[in-house]
This record gives C-alpha cells, sequence and structure tokens, in this order.
C-alpha cells in the first residue's frame, strides 16, 4: 500500500484525501447547509450528508485533477483545506497526491533546539525569481553563513500575487506565485541535505479579508462576538475547527516534513476549551513526531510565560520558545533613540529592561490564561526566547522599509550583533542581515478597491508604531504598499554578499556562529535552568553572568561611544573586541562600542 497522507494520519477531516489507487475522499464540514456537491473535472457529484454538519463522498480522480465545492444556491467555492490552487484563492482547487514525492534527504531526524541560528526569510523576496525552486540555490550560502535553521515567512494562499503572507486564506495551499507543493517538498529536502532546519511560519489566529467563504457555508466557525484586531476570532470550542487547525500543523510537518512551526500572534487565539487549543496542538504535534526534533516557536504578545517554562530539571515545555520582542524593543531605543509607537513603554529605564530580557525573559508584564496557571511562575530557560535586532515587523513596519544598518553606526551594530549571537538566547536574523544588506524591506501587499485604501491609510498607524516619520518627511511620502515596486525593491540584492563589505560582514558571523556552536550551544544542552547575575553599571554597559553546571558565561557589553569600567573578567575569552586585563581585580576598561564574552570553567 503506497503512504498516503490518509494513511499515515496527516489528513483526516478536510479536504480531499487520497484512500486508495486513484479513489479520493472529498470531505467538507458546512453546517449551515442542507446539500453540498463537489465538482470534479467539471461532473457534478452529490455529497453524503453526515452527522455534525460534515458532507463526505469519495470518487475515482487522479492527482493533477480540478474540483470545486457547490453549494445549495449554486455558490462555487475552493476547499478549504485545498493543497494547491489553479489560479486565486477562490477559484479551482487541484488535487495532490502527496506520497508521489522522492525525498532524498531520508535519514534527516532534525537537530536540537540549543543549535539553532535562524534566518527568517520571504520566499517572495529572497531571491529575484522569488519561487521556492530559485531559493534552493542560496541555500548553501546560508549554511556557509552559520545559519542551522531558516524560518520561512507564511506560504499559505493569500489573495493575489505579492505580500507578507499574514493575510492567507487557504492554509493548506503554497501560494501558487512561489510554486507548487513538490517545490517547497525540494526546498525542504534540499535544506535537509545542507544539515538545515525548515520551520514555518503559520497563522492561526485570522483569515485574510478577502476569498475566505467559510463564514458562508460554517457560521459556527466565527465569533463574533469576540473579535481580534482583523475582525471574528476563530471558534476553536468547534471541535471541526479545531481539527481544521491541528491538522494543518500535521500536515505541514509530517507531509512537508518541515522541522517546526511559528505561530503568529497566539495571544489572539482565544478558546474557552479545556484543554486549550495551545495545549492540545502542542501535546498532539510531539506525540505524533516523537522520533524527530519538531521544534514549535509563538510568537505571544501576553508574555505567557507558561507556554515556554520548564520545570527545575528543564523538561516540560509546551513550545520551544517565544519571540523576545522586549529584548528588540529595549536595545532598538537604546541604539536608536526612538522613543514613539511601541518603543514609547522601554524609553524610561531602556538598560534595566535589556538586562531584564536577556536574564528574566521579560521585561514587561505578563498577561497569563488560566488554563496553565500552574506553570505561571515556572522558570524559563534562555533558550526558551528567540532574540532578534530586527525582524520583518520592525523592518517592514518602518515608515520607509529601514533595516538597523541605516539606522545604526557600524561599530555599534557590530557589537550589537555580536551580543545577540553570543548571548544564550536563540538568535534569529532577518534575510540578508549576515552579509549586511542595506536594501529596504517594506510592507507590500496586492487588493483593489476599499480594502486597498483601508491598508493605505492603516500604515500610517503602523509607521508611528514602529520609530514615527524621519525628519522633513510627511505621511503624502510614505511608500504606497499596494505599488508593486515596493515588492521589487524589497528582494535581496545578492551582489551586496560578494562586495568587499559583504564578505568581511559574513566572515564576522561566521565566526560568531563557530564560537556559538563551539562554546555556547554545549551549555544550553547541558542544563536549562542556569542561575545568573546582573551587576550593577553606569548606562550604556551591560554586565551579565550565566552560571551553567560548573561554567561561567559572562557578557561585558559597552554600547556607549566612551571607555567604561566593566565589571572583572574572570574566564577565557571567546570574543573580544579587545583583551581584558586579568590582573584588574577591581574591574577592566573597555572602550566603547565594545564587547568581551568569556567562559570560566
Amino acid at each position: 500500500m503506497r503512504e498516503t497522507a490518509t494513511s499515515i494520519g496527516f489528513r483526516k477531516s478536510w479536504g480531499a484525501n487520497f484512500i486508495g489507487d486513484d479513489v479520493v475522499q472529498f470531505r467538507l464540514w458546512a453546517p449551515d447547509e442542507p446539500t453540498i456537491d463537489v465538482a470534479l473535472n467539471g461532473t457534478m457529484h452529490q455529497m453524503q450528508r453526515l452527522d455534525g454538519g460534515w458532507f463526505e463522498i469519495s470518487a475515482k480522480a487522479r492527482a493533477g485533477d480540478r474540483y470545486w465545492f457547490r453549494l445549495s444556491d449554486g455558490t462555487t467555492v475552493a476547499d478549504p483545506a485545498s493543497s494547491a490552487q489553479e489560479s486565486e484563492a477562490s477559484g479551482a482547487s487541484i488535487l495532490v497526491d502527496h506520497s508521489a514525492y522522492k525525498w532524498q534527504a531520508t535519514s534527516w531526524r532534525g537537530r536540537p533546539w540549543e543549535e539553532t541560528i535562524i534566518s527568517e526569510l520571504h520566499i517572495g523576496c529572497f531571491t529575484p525569481e522569488g519561487t521556492f525552486r530559485a531559493a534552493v540555490e542560496r541555500l548553501p550560502d546560508l549554511a556557509r553563513a552559520g545559519f542551522t535553521a531558516v524560518e520561512i515567512m507564511p506560504v499559505a494562499q493569500f489573495p493575489g500575487a505579492r505580500g507578507w503572507g499574514y493575510d492567507g486564506v487557504l492554509h493548506y495551499a503554497p501560494h501558487n506565485a512561489y510554486g507548487t507543493p513538490d517545490d517547497l517538498k525540494a526546498l525542504v529536502d534540499a535544506a535537509h541535505s545542507l544539515g538545515l532546519m525548515v520551520l514555518l511560519d503559520v497563522v492561526y489566529n485570522h483569515f485574510g479579508p478577502e476569498q475566505n467563504h467559510l463564514a458562508r457555508y460554517a457560521s459556527r466557525f466565527f465569533n463574533k462576538d469576540r473579535p481580534t484586531p482583523w475582525g471574528a476570532s476563530i471558534a476553536f470550542e468547534e471541535d471541526a475547527v479545531r481539527r481544521y487547525f491541528i491538522e494543518n500543523a500535521l500536515y505541514w510537518l509530517g507531509d512537508f516534513r518541515f522541522d517546526g512551526l511559528r505561530l503568529d500572534a497566539t495571544d489572539q487565539i482565544r478558546d474557552t476549551s479545556k484543554p486549550h487549543f495551545l495545549v492540545a496542538l502542542a501535546h498532539e504535534l510531539r506525540q505524533t513526531f516523537a522520533g524527530r526534533e519538531i521544534h514549535l516557536v509563538v510568537e505571544d504578545a501576553n508574555r505567557r510565560r507558561s507556554l515556554v517554562a520548564r520545570d527545575a530539571n528543564g523538561v516540560g515545555a509546551l513550545f520551544d520558545g517565544s519571540w523576545n520582542d522586549d529584548f528588540h524593543n529595549a536595545l532598538h531605543v537604546v541604539a536608536t533613540g526612538e522613543t514613539e509607537g511601541h518603543y514609547r513603554r522601554f524609553a524610561d529605564d531602556p538598560w534595566g529592561d535589556l538586562r531584564d530580557a536577556m536574564t528574566e525573559g521579560f521585561a514587561m508584564p505578563a498577561k497569563e490564561d488560566d488554563f496553565l496557571s500552574a506553570r505561571t511562575n515556572a522558570r524559563v530557560p534562555p533558550q526558551g526566547r528567540v532574540n532578534f535586532l530586527q525582524n520583518h515587523d520592525q523592518i517592514g513596519n518602518r515608515a520607509f522599509g529601514e533595516r538597523l544598518v541605516s539606522l545604526v553606526k557600524e561599530e555599534r551594530l557590530r557589537v550589537m550583533t555580536a551580543m545577540l549571537m553570543l548571548a544564550p538566547q536563540i538568535p534569529l536574523l532577518f534575510m540578508g542581515e549576515e552579509y549586511g544588506e542595506t536594501q529596504p524591506f517594506y510592507f507590500f501587499t496586492d487588493y483593489e478597491g476599499e480594502i486597498a485604501e483601508a491598508i493605505r491609510l492603516g500604515r500610517r498607524g503602523e509607521a508611528e508604531n514602529f520609530g514615527g516619520l524621519p525628519p522633513g518627511k510627511t505621511v503624502d511620502d510614505l511608500p504606497d504598499p499596494l505599488d508593486e515596486r515596493q515588492f521589487a525593491e524589497s528582494k535581496l540584492r545578492w551582489s551586496r554578499a560578494a562586495s568587499p563589505a559583504g564578505r568581511r560582514q559574513l566572515a564576522f558571523m561566521r565566526d560568531l556562529a563557530e564560537i556559538r556552536q563551539r562554546h555556547i550551544v554545549p551549555l544550553l544542552a547541558g542544563t536549562a535552568l542556569p542561575q545568573y547575575r546582573t551587576t550593577p553599571t553606569k548606562e550604556g554597559v551591560v554586565a551579565i553572568d550565566w552560571q551553567f553546571e560548573g561554567v561561567l558565561l559572562e557578557l561585558r557589553v559597552n554600547l556607549s561611544e566612551e571607555t567604561r569600567i566593566i565589571p572583572a573578567i574572570r574566564g577565557q575569552p571567546i570574543f573580544a573586541s579587545e583583551a581584558p586585563d586579568h590582573n584588574a581585580a577591581a574591574g577592566n576598561e573597555l572602550s566603547g562600542p565594545g564587547i568581551i564574552v568569556a567562559v570560566a570553567r
């Protein structure tokens, strides 16, 4: 028997599943409809109504066949669990036999979380072609730079030809502007052959504003009384809804062999069920893929420690890590002096906030849910937080999409980069950061009419949230996110990597990655909950010691422009902008900007 998505259990409830040779089972949850037909290659087949609002039929079909569902009023809709689309998200769906792809890296089982160094990338802008296949050709560059993982921004089918991907409406279908499902599998396969993990950014908190027709035939999919920033919330209390998203995660990790998922805005995933959707999701994924290294990451504005906390033995995390916006926000205020929007809360004590974000992992109060109250006070190890100097949000939501390389002096940025790479938290860099890409990354999308105008107006607020308008600029100067030029100008310019400046930056990054793997990773593998100590210092200096089992990791950073006294270094430097004086028991001098990282055994 061939290995199909159904036979290995990754697609059980929704969509079109091969259940035998040239036999497909079609299933749709449409509790608001009296009848549903499936149109297969233009021929209508009436589906059987089952209990609970489900419709089902099995029919002869082959991979590549086109189909859609017809509602009782004659409206045709795409399969919400479509694996591929012919054109738009509202058009015909395409049958895909996921057992047909021949995997090459068959022995791959993943890498431990503590080895992770992430490159976040957008498929459309990563290469001039903007496709999965083109991205394959650049993976060796990432491996040589020292990355061990790539995190791909959302690829679920969304309206139009270009966008960030956070407005997807068909969560199972790779966007056809990037390529086919097999093209995406080839990308994952090639990454594995290079020793790279691949994480996928998924959006389980909302659907995009256009071409989502679920509410027409399954109104219970949404809860209008519980709004999110993007409209009605998703009703995770409904079993069919929970299965849609849990099976989606199983699908990406199983049929596409992704090594993990990054869940967008989990604070907007509202659920009154027990267990909570996030708990059920993490448990089922870890149970299903117990033989592989599977990594789950959240972006959680509520800063819930319970999602990533471990017990005293370092065991028990639902999720491996959560994005550390506190680290970014505090360091951004320090580096740029910007204090508007999201940075305002960090303006009073950015140095203290930075220290807290690097030790406790959090600088701002958490908003915990009672579903995990027993773990609210549990500790979060360093590797439970994903640090970054910038990501797609902090660059693309700026008024003019500037990267830090355009905002911060080179010497200070190099120190910040070393700080990111050699602190015990998991480091993430945005594509091109490893070679000093200067090209902006804009917000771009592909809508028309009222939605397009609403997006244009919304960019004004986002610009204020991320640093505001530069002096001399007004809202009339803002780039038009609907203009295709913003997409074209956001693409990486790989020629920069081959320039003298690019080669120097790449060498610097490779050195930092090698040092991290040699000295930091073994500490994280040895214990999950180190003790730490911060030493009070003058503004401009960060001094933190982490005590792992028998090993002391010492970090001393001077982000000022002046020479400052730092606490004495006891260990052997593993990276230093200048050599410390080990005879200076009262403290060392460190020129600014400067950094020393040492290990004492």
